[in-house]
């Protein structure tokens, strides 16, 4: 018989019968897509992966706890056949054949009626990637081609322009601790899409330097302020960029909503009536710990975590930081923008109760090519401050977890 290529097609199984034969891996893989897609899923297998036993339980699909028996095709649109018996997959795909539903088998492409593509989606898009001949298939590779696509479109390095009208608005992005890679997908993606970006000076600088030429990048620090305070301009400038009908990305270290007025400008454009979009980032609060080997947590050593803002001495009056309460903790204290107040921070943890000797450690520049780690003692800490010239950006992190990793272990 001569050799023709599958033709590619979409099932719309929303509310259709679907049976799958056999509840193993190969269901546990495949059941998920099929429930997205709203079909009417029925399993027939004696057993289940845990997995697919939760799916059951969740009323998501039906389970009818036995093997396979003739009939079982009866009314479907679609049958995956995956189990371990190859008589009864031979059997139930030649009832397939007879009631002309749609079949894949997992133990036999060849004698399948249908393929399964490797897919993924990204921002309402599905990418699914099917080899077209009927020798030398190999999986590995259409899963590879597919996964390259799909990160190209999500992270943005595959720019596919949008050619309908976009709704203009601001997209508040957290670009994670200094790594380029540590941004989310989500927001390399909208970097990516931008007409105008308004930086922050901690936000991950290298990333600017993908963007394609058209795109205005404006230095927040830089904004002309006259008669504005700073927020109020860099508010501003995302307002009037947004009314201009622009696609506006605010890229913002960490965590927009981690000491990073994130809800200010959000707040703002919701007055101005502009639509605002929010991406988390990964704080530097938890990432940059974890890149010098400490982590915030360890069984055994600390039961929470608590994350302050050290940018006001504990003495001010603006500090609204309970800083008794932080010295009776027994876990983690995470300090942020501290460098220059640790002195008095540690003077202040120690007369309310903190032992002297409690560990600290300072990561300046963490996630990037300069990190360094300064490690130290409530009691030091000042000096070697002083001593080791250490500078912002540095997270300060004060705790016995500080101490967890051996030194040889550290990075």
């Amino acid at each position: 018989m001569a050799e023709h290529p599958a033709y590619p097609v979409g099932l719309r199984l929303a509310g259709r019968r679907v049976v799958v034969l056999g509840g193993g891996q190969v269901a546990q893989r495949r059941l998920p897509a099929l429930i997205a897609a709203g079909a009417d899923v029925l399993l027939v297998s004696p057993e289940a992966t845990p997995s697919v036993e939760a799916m059951a339980d969740a009323g998501e699909i039906t389970w009818e706890r036995r093997p396979y028996a003739e009939g079982d095709l009866n009314g479907a649109w679609y049958a995956l056949i995956a189990t371990s018996d190859p008589v009864a997959n031979a059997t139930a795909s030649a009832e397939a054949e007879r009631e002309r539903v749609w079949c894949v088998r997992s133990d036999d492409a060849d004698q399948a009626t249908a393929w399964t593509p490797a897919t993924g989606t990204s921002e309402g898009v599905t990418v699914a990637v099917l080899t077209t001949s009927t020798r030398g298939r190999d999986p590995r590779h259409t899963a590879a081609i597919r996964d390259a696509v799909v990160a190209g479109l999500s992270d943005g390095t595959l720019v596919a322009p949008h050619h309908r009208t976009r709704t203009p608005g601001v997209a508040l992005v957290g670009g994670g601790p200094g790594d380029p890679d540590l941004i989310t997908v989500r927001g390399r993606r909208l970097l990516a899409e931008a007409d105008v970006v308004i930086a922050d000076r901690l936000g991950p600088r290298d990333l600017l330097a993908e963007l394609p030429p058209h795109v205005e990048v404006i230095d927040a620090a830089k904004i002309p302020y006259g008669r504005y305070m700073a927020q109020e301009a860099i508010n501003n400038a995302l307002i009037e960029h947004a009314k201009q009908g622009k696609s506006v990305v605010r890229l913002k270290g960490g965590d927009p909503f981690v000491f990073g007025r994130g809800m200010e400008e959000m707040q703002a454009l919701g007055e101005a009536g502009i639509p605002c979009t929010v991406v988390p980032g990964i704080s530097s609060s938890i990432s940059v710990p974890a890149a010098a080997g400490i982590p915030v947590t360890h069984r055994g050593v600390a039961h929470e975590f608590t994350v302050v803002s050290g940018h006001v001495a504990p003495d001010d009056a603006r500090s609204l930081v309970d800083w008794p309460a932080m010295a009776r903790l027994t876990g983690t204290l995470v300090v942020l923008m501290g460098v220059d107040k640790i002195g008095q921070i540690a003077e202040t943890l120690i007369a309310h109760g903190k032992d002297p000797m409690t560990p600290v450690a300072l990561v300046q520049e963490g996630t990037t090519a300069a990190q360094r780690r300064v490690d130290a003692t409530l009691a030091t800490v000042a000096e070697t401050v002083r001593a080791e010239a250490v500078k912002p950006p540095a997270v300060i992190v004060i705790g016995a977890v500080v101490d967890a990793a051996a030194p040889a272990d550290r990075p």
